[in-house]
């Protein structure tokens, strides 16, 4: 990992070309790791479309912060993500390609078929009038997912932004529309809401707890005070309820589209 790291700040970026669906500028790119070419994402600030709630070009930096804030509780969620100065479109992130391997751990399903021992999150209807449930598994794995996105305050939790790895284990991505000091939480990931957090998930956010108060005000990000203190205020209130939180009845709390 630490290679990797290393190659992806600095080895010689070589661009592939664009991916279209992005909203903002992201270039598939191969990096040499231990002699072999290594694909991953580059995200240039230069590429960035600023948004009325996130103004500047800050997506990018939020991006490395998010993985940053991941490693502090332990989890390895969050491919390695990195800051560099120097790239062909300039300053940016760059991040990991994480190429998805097994079944999607969030899906839509018709009404009798959702998975068993899946969490339903929410019922539509499809173009020809079926019902359709969007839904998640219930692993340990997502569940931290879950509490990551709560921490961060992620805006945009698509199905589609939590990939499973070649070993089975999950990577989440996208995580430039966060650490906002307004309630923002968008995600799929509403399944355990208002339940009880394990105690062992609870436990690795507790010793994550000072490590991720050292690194917030690091990094190309340059969070704020006051954003330093609304993640915190966020953590310590997840450790104090002990509860997955609920959906904010004022606000959209479901990202669109959902996958």
């Amino acid at each position: 990992m630490i290679e990797l790291a290393r190659a992806l700040a600095h080895g010689p970026l070589t661009v592939l070309g664009r991916l279209p669906d992005a909203s903002n500028l992201a270039l598939l790119c191969e990096v040499p790791v231990g002699g072999a070419a290594t694909r991953c994402i580059y995200k240039p600030t230069a590429g960035e479309r600023p948004l009325w709630d996130f103004p500047g070009a800050v997506l990018a930096g939020r991006e490395v912060l998010a993985a940053e804030v991941a490693a502090c509780f332990g989890w390895d969620i969050v491919p390695v993500t990195v800051w560099r100065d120097e790239a062909p479109a300039g300053p940016g992130m760059v991040q990991e390609w994480i190429t998805e391997q097994g079944p999607a751990p969030v899906g839509l399903f018709a009404s009798d078929r959702v998975p068993p021992r899946w969490a339903e999150v929410a019922e539509g209807r499809a173009a020809d009038g079926r019902v359709v449930v969007l839904a998640h598994e219930s692993s340990p794995a997502l569940q931290r997912v879950a509490l990551f996105d709560a921490v961060i305050n992620n805006g945009d939790r698509k199905g589609g932004h939590v990939l499973r790895r070649g070993g089975g284990t999950l990577a989440a991505i996208d995580h430039g529309v966060a650490f906002h000091v307004d309630p923002k939480l968008r995600t799929v990931l509403w399944g355990w809401a208002g339940q009880p957090v394990p105690g062992d998930l609870l436990a690795e956010l507790a010793a994550g707890r000072d490590a991720c108060a050292g690194a917030l005000p690091t990094g190309p990000a340059r969070l704020d005070r006051e954003e330093v203190a609304a993640v915190l205020a966020r953590l310590d209130a997840l450790l104090a309820a002990a509860e997955f939180p609920l959906p904010d009845d004022g606000r959209p709390c479901l990202p669109w589209p959902p996958i």
